[in-house]
């Protein structure tokens, strides 16, 4: 009567027990039919039916082990033992049903109440062979014995494997939720670090370059008046400016190179964004290259450029300063880009400093050169400007 989702050796054993059933009921209608005892083969009929019916609405039940399920199969086990009984004292052909029985009796009852059930039954059958032949034989009590003794150890086994599938379907389940936790774990650790890096690419281009722009509109229109020309020529950096801020956005998108280093080398780029960066401010900056250059990856041009965009924006906006420099340097093995400034200085081991920004965009530098493998250093003092420097060791194959 149990149906739950058992592997096939389980499976095999209950329908076993099924067809066990349905064999000797056979053996047994057919026994009484050659006696020409119709109401008989009709009452194994009507058993058949009945147990048939029992097996139905118990594949039918969603959750097995429910109040209304124990209690449709132990009402199914009391009416199909009342008609065994009837019928097994009717005719002897009918007593070998109890071996089927036995199961029963042991799956849909605790087994406190299973074990004398299926000794009540066991002496059942054994009184009905013994009151159709009118003697009680060793074979009439061995029979059923063993019968009721086998069913019993079938049963425990039965339910000690039942015991490991479950146990094994649980662990399942848990492998299957603790996959699905891990899978939601690393796409939401996928969108945060992606939401971090479009926020680094968003502080050290639009923002560098929308704060460009202000400073040199600023210019402009305080140029406007008196000198025209050089107003013109403010307005047209900042157009162009924001035609470069533009393509930034787009790349977002498309995933492809910033617009400096698309058509130019690294230094090229750094040349142009040292002449760009502090555009409309008082700063002076100067580009120099030292060692031989060397190509690098993708990605240590695209970090070194971000990180000189940074810093000279931080010139621009925070330091005040008159003179400002830009260093890259080829080593044997490593590569080093300094910005070094003669502004108002700060302290860096505060979080934020009123002159200096949010410290949020020094924090962005550094996690984009540890993640090559570099570190970051920031010099600076109240009054005594700032130098940033950002070390990147070469690659394997660059290293000369």
């Amino acid at each position: 009567m149990m149906d739950f989702p058992f592997p096939p050796a389980l499976r095999l054993l209950r329908w076993a027990i099924h067809g066990t059933f349905a064999i000797l009921l056979v053996i047994a209608v057919a026994g009484v039919a050659r006696e020409g005892s119709s109401a008989l083969v009709a009452g194994g009929g009507l058993l058949g039916v009945l147990y048939a019916a029992g097996i139905v609405v118990e594949g039918r039940l969603p959750h097995f082990g429910g109040r209304t399920h124990l209690l449709l199969g132990r009402t199914w086990l009391v009416v199909v033992t009342l008609g065994w009984a009837a019928l097994a004292l009717a005719a002897p052909q009918f007593v070998w049903l109890a071996f089927p029985l036995f199961f029963a009796y042991l799956h849909l009852l605790p087994l406190a109440v299973a074990l004398p059930g299926v000794a009540v039954l066991t002496v059942a059958a054994i009184g009905a062979a013994g009151w159709h032949t009118g003697a009680m034989t060793a074979a009439q009590v061995i029979g059923p014995t063993i019968g009721a003794a086998v069913a019993t150890l079938l049963a425990l086994v039965y339910k000690a494997l039942y015991a490991e599938s479950e146990q094994r379907r649980i662990l399942i389940d848990d492998l299957v939720r603790t996959r699905g936790k891990l899978v939601e774990a690393e796409s939401d650790a996928a969108r945060l670090t992606e939401r971090e890096r479009l926020a680094r690419e968003i502080h050290d281009t639009l923002a560098q370059g929308m704060s460009s722009i202000i400073l040199l509109l600023r210019a402009a229109r305080r140029d406007l008046a008196e000198r025209p020309h050089e107003a013109a020529l403010r307005i047209a950096e900042a157009e162009h400016a924001a035609q470069e801020n533009l393509e930034e956005a787009r790349n977002f998108v498309r995933a492809l190179a910033p617009p400096a280093l698309q058509h130019s080398s690294l230094t090229a780029a750094l040349r142009r964004i040292s002449d760009s960066a502090v555009a409309g401010s008082a700063a002076r900056v100067r580009f120099e290259v030292s060692g031989v250059p060397v190509p690098l990856p993708a990605d240590y041009d695209l970090v070194l450029l971000r990180v000189a965009q940074g810093a000279l924006g931080n010139v621009s906006r925070h330091s005040a300063a008159d003179n400002a420099r830009v260093t890259l340097t080829y080593l044997d093995d490593l590569v080093v880009l300094d910005v070094y400034d003669d502004g108002r200085g700060f302290d860096p081991h505060r979080t934020a400093d009123p002159q200096a920004g949010t410290g949020y965009g020094l924090r962005v530098m550094r996690d984009r050169v540890t993640a090559l493998g570099g570190t970051l250093t920031v010099e600076s003092a109240p009054g005594e400007g700032t130098a940033v420097a950002a070390t990147l060791p070469l690659p394997p194959r660059e290293v000369r």
